[in-house]
């Protein structure tokens, strides 16, 4: 990755309580990338909107529990990795 490409690009950490979210949007930093953490339940339609990429952090609670935090189903229709 050029240092040029690399700063236009954007990743956003999805934080679902995880201990390392900090960890995790830092070594992306390290990587000359930008990196925010956001709400597990931010929608598309936030302004800060437009990544190249998205990360989930993980948490606590079971993904299988019933009321375990969900991503709005329209994330992974960007059309970026997770």
């Amino acid at each position: 990755m050029t240092q040029a490409t690399s700063s236009s690009q954007k990743v956003l950490v999805f934080d679902f309580g995880a201990q390392y979210g900090q960890l995790i949007a830092r070594r992306v930093r390290d990587l000359n990338v930008y990196s925010e953490i956001v709400p597990c339940d931010i929608t598309p339609m936030s302004s800060r909107m437009a990544p190249s990429a998205i990360i989930l952090s993980g948490g606590p609670a079971s993904v299988n529990a019933e009321d375990a935090p969900r991503v709005d189903p329209a994330i992974y229709e960007l059309g970026v990795p997770v």
